[in-house]
């Protein structure tokens, strides 16, 4: 399993349109293989930023690499950039290979 994340540091005031842009998006996504689970995330309030998460799982990091090249991740990434800036500098991305996974069967 690999889990790749995005951390946005979301301007004050901008939290609304930026949750409907992510919400609204054709993330093309389920055409991909190796995709398991997508999770919008919302963090803590700042003086000068809210925190939000893109959590991506995919089978395995190949998974994920494949679909970073894919046409998919064109089409879902073809508007980035294209519209007023609502987050403060570029999102920060951080990929994991899982090390351990535990079910609820198996907790």
């Amino acid at each position: 399993m690999f889990i790749a994340m995005n951390r946005f540091r979301v301007a004050p005031g901008a939290e609304a349109e930026f949750e409907t842009m992510w919400k609204s998006r054709d993330s093309h996504l389920h055409t991909v293989p190796g995709f398991v689970e997508f999770h919008l995330l919302k963090g803590p309030a700042r003086e000068d930023h809210v925190l939000y998460a893109s959590h991506t799982i995919w089978a395995s990091r190949a998974d994920f690499e494949a679909w970073t090249k894919s046409e998919a991740f064109r089409l879902a990434h073809r508007k980035a950039g294209s519209t007023k800036p609502l987050y403060l500098g570029p999102p920060e991305f951080e990929g994991f290979d899982a090390v351990q996974v535990l079910t609820r069967a198996e907790a």
